[in-house]
């Protein structure tokens, strides 16, 4: 069994350190707010004040954080990831969101160190982070990813590898980018099934089992007609607006045209402007409704 340092104990990273301890790994932990390492500390865990604390000795580093500041901060702060004392050969695995450009620049930091690196967004809701469900979507060499297996097999059951370092944020940024295209066009449809007088209820069936079907579409128009933005929040507005803006940003380092993105941006940036950039995505659905011809 391995030592692990895992950062970062939000939704996702709480079921995902929890995994780890399972699967006997010795687990030492770092969060921004202390009391979320509670339960795992319970379960055998260590916690410490700072990143560069919970990487000592390690033989892995597995992060899961919201964004490219809160990437930035834990890997190269003053009291850091990288400023850590970290075992020989040890590896670390970047599991957030993050823009593609930050992942090459910290693949490279990580390399200019001595870790070897592994990019590894997930995809998945947190109960499958708390069942070891997830998908691991990687960039990486494919003798380092063969390497690393003990641990990804503790978090996921499915990891594909889309190329080298860089590929599997790539994909992940693709993908939901696609994602927000879908919640946002499925809002739009729902405010007109309501303003045509159609049973929402047979809407929402009729869409769980036609071609526009996809588990976000068919979670999101359930969690429309029934208004629980607030409850149960497992993808807030800020973090898909915040994933459609690094993959804007992705798609125009190539030289790609997103014209639909574009109107996702707009929308969830409306939302959130609106005050409602901590609730559920499927608040998507107010925009809709207030929109004019």
């Amino acid at each position: 069994m391995a030592r692990v340092a895992f950062i970062g104990l939000g939704t996702m990273g709480l079921g995902m350190a929890g995994r780890l301890l399972a699967a006997g790994h010795a687990l030492q932990v770092y969060n921004r707010t202390a009391a979320r390492a509670d339960a795992l500390i319970e379960r055998g865990a260590t916690s410490f004040a700072t990143p560069g604390r919970a990487c000592r000795g390690v033989d892995a580093v597995v992060v899961m954080v919201a964004d490219d500041a809160a990437s930035r901060a834990v890997w190269l702060g003053p009291d850091g990831i990288l400023a850590a004392d970290l075992s020989a050969d040890a590896f670390g695995m970047e599991c957030s969101t993050l823009s593609h450009g930050w992942v090459r620049e910290l693949s490279a930091a990580c390399n200019a160190r001595g870790l070897r690196y592994l990019d590894a967004p997930v995809t998945g809701l947190p109960d499958a982070a708390a069942a070891g469900t997830l998908t691991l979507l990687v960039g990486a060499d494919p003798q380092e990813l063969e390497r690393a297996r003990p641990l990804l097999d503790a978090l996921a059951s499915r990891v594909i590898r889309f190329g080298s370092v860089g590929a599997g944020t790539a994909y992940k940024l693709l993908i939901n980018l696609i994602g927000a295209v879908q919640i946002a066009s499925v809002a739009e449809g729902l405010a007109i099934a309501e303003r045509a007088g159609l049973d929402l209820a047979g809407v929402a069936e009729a869409i769980a089992t036609s071609q526009a079907a996809s588990p976000q579409v068919v979670r999101n128009t359930r969690r429309m007609l029934a208004a629980d933005h607030d409850r149960n929040i497992v993808f807030t507005a800020a973090l898909r607006l915040k994933d459609v803006q690094y993959g804007l940003e992705f798609a125009r380092s190539l030289g790609v045209g997103t014209p639909f993105g574009a109107v996702a941006e707009r929308v969830y940036r409306q939302l959130c402007s609106n005050g409602y950039a901590q609730v559920n995505e499927s608040k998507i659905i107010e925009v809709s409704r207030a929109q004019t011809p």
